[in-house]
């Protein structure tokens, strides 16, 4: 399972999840449901979503260190900052948002199973490898740092 650490981009994911979530959609047409003002709150949290990935971003290019997925090992320096101080992974809370978003726009209770899935997976392959490598590069620091601040929200 190692294997997979580190190694599907978690934007790849997402489209991989999206794409999956669409299929699921159209099967069992009896779970589908409407509400008023479904789109409109869908565009909202995908909206939500971005901004917080876009946060995320620009406090790492603000502290210059990477914000490669691939590559934790290049961080150069601990975020905390701005969007950091409530959640450890803005940008993938940012990624849950936008398909939460998907979800509600494709309006089918299946789509919904599947934002856990992905963030269960991004949670094992891509979060705690990454937090391994933080906790070597930053020590006490970064613990303190985790035992402050949550992980998604």
């Amino acid at each position: 399972m190692n294997a997979l650490e580190l190694k599907v981009p978690p934007v790849a994911q997402v489209i991989i999840t999206a794409a999956v979530m669409y299929g699921a959609s159209r099967i069992i047409p009896s779970l589908q449901f409407y509400f008023d003002g479904k789109n409109m709150f869908a565009i909202a949290l995908s909206i939500i979503g971005l901004s917080s990935g876009i946060m995320g971003v620009v406090q790492f290019k603000k502290a210059q260190t990477t914000v490669n997925p691939h590559t934790p090992e290049k961080s150069t320096d601990l975020v905390t900052l701005g969007i950091y101080q409530y959640t450890r992974n803005p940008m993938y809370l940012g990624l849950v948002l936008i398909l939460l978003g998907w979800a509600f726009y494709l309006s089918h209770f299946l789509p919904f199973v599947l934002v856990p899935v992905f963030m269960i997976y991004m949670t094992r392959f891509q979060i705690q490898p990454e937090e391994r490598i933080m906790t070597q590069n930053f020590g006490r620091e970064y613990q303190a740092y985790l035992a402050s601040v949550r992980r998604w929200i």
